[in-house]
């Protein structure tokens, strides 16, 4: 039998989002303090988990494949966050292996992947209309008259009827019925996940202060100037990055190993969190993060209104 389609996907996994919680107050079970990065003034609540970092039918299409990829990393993570935990990630090559596909399946299901997906097809099927105008203009007329008995004239017909073409065929309808993007991004999983296993591990710690974790978690990163520069293409980047709780961060590095960061170095990833999430971030209910994700959030809108 085909598995159900699952409407409420999580982007961010909850065995990741835990790592934040606290006992919530009366009984309400472990919460953490999500923070709206889009309305920074607004008062956040307490929310548990399985309540954040969520989105509605993000895989639309056969989700229970994508769901079955994702739970082949998930369902082994716990117990490589417990060997973080314990400072011992090296401790068995098995670790560090989840580890790394765990920032590799931030970085790919991610609200910044949907989006590069749907701007790609939508340039694709411009760049395609030109082209079956400026190549092919008497089949298009032929093709019009075949399907609508109506002798077209001029570029702005051929451009009309060039577009119904391109939405009549299948790919169009794969995209529509998000077939495709479930399609493309399972492929962009093992080929990044082939990519980063050419890197290696690094777990970092700060020496003061936490870390918190955007909507769009594992993002590439440049450290050459600052602040940080981020969301460039994999081969441009210095590392991806993943916080996995208040107290660890892991990287993509040139080799394994455990270190501990200064303050300002975690204010500037935490900064790339914000400044890349889609609409929130999560921190610790006691990190004290509130008042630096506001400013931050706050500089975002003003930087993307200046635009």
């Amino acid at each position: 039998m085909k598995a159900a389609q699952i409407s409420r996907q999580h982007l961010v996994s909850q065995v990741l989002l835990r790592q934040f919680t606290m006992p919530g107050p009366k009984g309400s079970g472990w919460q953490l303090l999500p923070f709206d990065v889009c309305n920074p003034e607004r008062r956040n609540k307490l929310k548990s988990p399985r309540a954040c970092g969520w989105a509605e039918d993000f895989v639309a299409f056969d989700s229970a494949s994508a769901e079955e990829l994702w739970g082949s990393v998930e369902t082994r993570a716990p117990a490589a966050l417990k060997a973080v935990q314990a400072g011992t990630p090296f401790a068995d090559p098995l670790h560090v292996e989840v580890l790394r596909d765990l920032v590799v399946l931030h970085y790919v299901r991610s609200h910044r992947y949907r989006g590069a997906h749907t701007n790609a097809f939508e340039t694709v099927s411009v760049n395609l209309r030109s082209k079956l105008i400026r190549q092919y203009p008497e089949q298009i007329r032929r093709e019009a008259l075949r399907q609508t008995g109506l002798h077209l004239a001029g570029s702005g017909s051929l451009g009309t009827f060039a577009e119904r073409l391109i939405k009549q065929s299948e790919v169009t309808q794969d995209f529509g019925s998000g077939k495709l993007f479930r399609t493309s991004i399972e492929s962009m999983f093992h080929k990044v996940r082939a990519m980063a296993a050419k890197w290696y591990l690094e777990v970092l710690t700060p020496e003061s202060g936490q870390f918190l974790v955007g909507d769009n978690p594992a993002v590439t990163v440049r450290t050459d100037a600052t602040p940080f520069s981020y969301n460039m293409a994999f081969g441009d980047a210095h590392s991806i990055v993943l916080p996995i709780g208040p107290r660890h961060l892991l990287a993509l590095g040139p080799e394994n190993m455990l270190g501990s960061i200064p303050r300002t170095v975690v204010d500037e990833l935490n900064a790339v969190q914000i400044l890349a999430a889609d609409r929130y971030v999560y921190m610790h209910p006691r990190s004290e993060l509130e008042t630096f994700a506001r400013a931050k959030a706050r500089q975002r809108q003003a930087d993307r209104m200046n635009r």
